[in-house]
């Protein structure tokens, strides 16, 4: 069997040229870190809040299905109770049952104390709305700021290969355009 010589890169001592493209690749791979856990944080958060929104709207619809029944129950007492049909007992709890209806029509619209009236629950959909519109808003940033920091680390890798000096300035504005668009995606600057 014979050997394989090791392909190796030339000796260049302590170059500062690729100390300085290695110092780069380090800072674009942290940034391409942050960029990414940023990127999945706002897929993660406009997923649950679109969730959590969807289900709060579900439970509105479903508590206006059940007052809309109370209403139309209470309806149909005020007919019977207007025709005067019933005995002085009957009338008695006719009114007692249309005050219960009533009430449960009121707890369905507000219900401040559990949270769970349709005007509490509107609000909760509406803030969930609210949280994942900004989450969609930042996602693109962190996808723009992956793929700038990305092209960047594989340019300085051609420089540092090449020893092309030239290329150097290349990855160091797309990196910088990278971690503005990562920071963009965490403040929403623009």
């Amino acid at each position: 069997m014979s050997e394989v010589p090791e392909t190796e890169l030339p000796e260049h001592g302590n170059d500062p040229f690729r100390t300085r493209c290695a110092m780069l690749v380090s800072l674009l791979a942290m940034c391409l870190a942050i960029a990414s856990l940023g990127g999945n944080n706002a897929s993660k958060e406009s997923m649950s809040n679109n969730i959590l929104a969807s289900n709060a709207y579900s439970f509105y619809q479903a508590k206006n299905i059940r007052q809309t029944d109370y209403k139309i129950a209470a309806d149909e007492l005020r007919i019977q109770l207007s025709n005067d049909k019933f005995s002085p007992a009957g009338k008695a709890l006719a009114e007692k049952k249309l005050e219960a209806y009533e009430k449960n029509i009121a707890r369905y619209e507000s219900e401040p104390e559990t949270g769970d009236g349709k005007k509490e629950l509107m609000e909760k959909a509406k803030a969930h709305e609210h949280e994942r519109d900004i989450a969609l808003r930042q996602d693109p940033w962190f996808d723009y700021a992956e793929a700038l920091l990305q092209i960047a680390i594989v340019l300085t890798s051609v420089a540092i290969l090449t020893g092309a000096h030239v290329l150097f300035w290349v990855p160091c504005a797309l990196g910088m355009l990278g971690i503005f668009s990562t920071i963009n995606g965490f403040l929403l600057l623009i």
